[in-house]
């Protein structure tokens, strides 16, 4: 499967936590995250991630175009939901994205537990029948 990554500035250290928690997970699978959050996630966990732009310069629309051409098949956002962002449009675009392609998305670490823990389980495979042109990881 191939994973997308994203934290707000407030929420970056709970995705570096998350990510270490879940690392055996997550080194299965093939993994691309904005330019921050990629880094400090790689930087703790040891996980080879494709480090994109920051989200602020570019990298929602990365990370968005490899939804659109359905290059991603599970997107973790950690948001932050108290503080007005002023690149809230480019989100809701990802988002929508994400809801149009059928994307499982967690924006809180509740649901990207289930999520997860779903995909441990082998609950997300159908990403694989509905899009068997990707390539996924071998490591798994």
């Amino acid at each position: 499967m191939n994973i997308a990554l994203i934290a707000h500035d407030v929420k970056k250290e709970l995705m570096v936590q998350f990510c270490i928690a879940y690392c055996g997970v997550l080194s299965r699978h093939t993994i691309c995250a904005t330019g921050t959050t990629g880094k400090l996630v790689s930087d703790v966990t040891g996980l080879q991630i494709t480090r994109f732009l920051s989200g602020r310069q570019g990298g929602y629309q990365q990370i968005g175009a490899r939804v659109a051409c359905n290059e991603i098949d599970l997107l973790l956002f950690f948001r932050d939901p108290l503080t007005q962002k002023t690149h809230e449009i480019e989100q809701a675009d990802l988002l929508r994205l994400c809801d149009v392609h059928n994307i499982p998305v967690a924006t809180n670490i509740a649901t990207a537990e289930a999520l997860i823990h779903a995909l441990e389980r082998g609950d997300l495979d159908w990403r694989e029948i509905v899009n068997p042109n990707a390539e996924y990881s071998s490591r798994r």
